[in-house]
């Protein structure tokens, strides 16, 4: 029988998501190589007889709404992650929900660029679909929860995470064609080595801003190169050597943007086949180049991730360090020896404190399943 502190009907084990290699380019029609992780956030759900829904986070608060009526676009950020879903669903199967309790604990660091805001869409997501029988498909929760974060939160997201929370599987990554949908499990053996995530625990206030700025920038570069080149449906798929040609004719920042998108999408394609060779330190050394491309062409780094990535490099024991997810703050993903783990642990967490008077949170992940329920007694 499981935990049941709340008296529900269903419980909910929603992941969080690390992507090890293939960064801002779900949006671009790219791939990428993500994993769910073994930090998750946890639901309780309890159908109730009338149409008032109350949802509960442990660490943010309570607000309640009535299913029966027009949901609106919430004041309180957290909350749109939540209502955007329930909106998406509601639409999907008109008539078919009713009111619910819902209770929200997290071990996820929220800002750290492990997806915590998917964890909870998709927590949502299939918890209602299995609360009222809805008969969703996971790639239909996958595109409600996706158009959530478009709709309700503002962040034109890509579909990569959550994909990736709803299906993972431990001991594998997901190679996904984020235009397709098509994909496939990669075994994800890494012994010798642990992936560690430094959490900066800063936040500059612009990752949701230059995230839209970069989505557009590189939405110019493909239609200017679309004028002479009208095959290419997506950015990422356009060669290297194709955007080379436009150097002179792109804005040197969009011209950048887009070289860096189509070597990051060569890039995660060439860490696949490695990983899948046991190649580990071959594949830590594309995801260096992948953080130069980030800081450098991209700009969506900060001193305290390059910091972190800068020292790692002259550490033997660490094979692979770059900065993940949005950018602006959050973690660096490290791939470091497993009897390392602990002194360099205490190694970074002592420079970077020197550095920017700044507390390191080191989180050691391991590779998970996807959003599992389980009926309650």
């Amino acid at each position: 029988m499981t935990a049941n502190p709340y008296k529900s009907d269903i419980i909910v084990k929603s992941p969080g998501r690390i992507n090890l290699i293939g960064e801002h380019i779900d949006y671009n029609g790219g791939h990428v190589l993500p994993a769910a992780i073994d930090r998750k956030v946890t639901l309780w759900f309890r159908k109730k007889d009338n149409n008032l829904c109350r949802v509960n986070s442990e660490d943010e608060g309570a607000f309640t709404f009535d299913i029966q009526k027009p949901l609106q676009i919430s004041d309180t950020h957290w909350e749109n992650y939540v209502l955007g879903v329930v909106d998406g669903m509601v639409k999907a199967r008109p008539g078919k929900l009713g009111g619910f309790d819902c209770v929200i604990s997290s071990e996820l660091p929220i800002g750290a660029g492990i997806s915590s805001s998917a964890a909870l869409e998709c927590g949502v997501a299939k918890g209602l679909n299995e609360l009222f029988d809805l008969g969703l498909t996971d790639l239909e929760l996958i595109e409600i929860s996706r158009m959530a974060e478009h709709n309700f939160v503002g962040t034109k997201c890509g579909v990569m995470d959550q994909f990736a929370v709803t299906m993972g599987q431990r001991n594998k990554l997901l190679l996904l064609n984020c235009e397709s949908l098509d994909y496939k499990l990669i075994d994800a053996e890494f012994a010798p080595f642990k992936i560690l995530l430094l959490n900066t625990n800063v936040s500059h206030n612009l990752a949701s801003s230059e995230y839209n700025t970069r989505r557009a920038e590189c939405e110019q570069a493909l239609h200017a190169i679309q004028q002479d080149y009208p095959a290419y449906a997506f950015l990422a798929e356009v060669p290297e050597k194709i955007i080379e040609l436009y150097k002179d004719k792109l804005p040197i920042k969009v011209y950048h943007r887009a070289l860096f998108v189509s070597r990051e999408n060569a890039r995660t394609l060439k860490a696949a086949e490695l990983i899948q060779k046991g190649d580990i330190e071959g594949f830590g050394a594309l995801m260096y180049q992948t953080h130069e491309g980030l800081s450098k062409n991209y700009e969506v780094s900060c001193v305290e991730l390059d910091f972190l990535v800068d020292l790692s490099k002259d550490i033997p024991q660490v094979v692979g360090s770059r900065m993940m997810g949005g950018g602006f703050g959050g973690c660096t993903i490290n791939l470091v020896e497993e009897g390392f783990v602990n002194e360099f642990m205490d190694l970074a967490s002592k420079a970077y404190k020197a550095k920017f008077d700044i507390n390191l949170t080191s989180i050691l992940v391991a590779t998970s399943n996807g959003v599992e329920i389980s009926k309650t007694e």
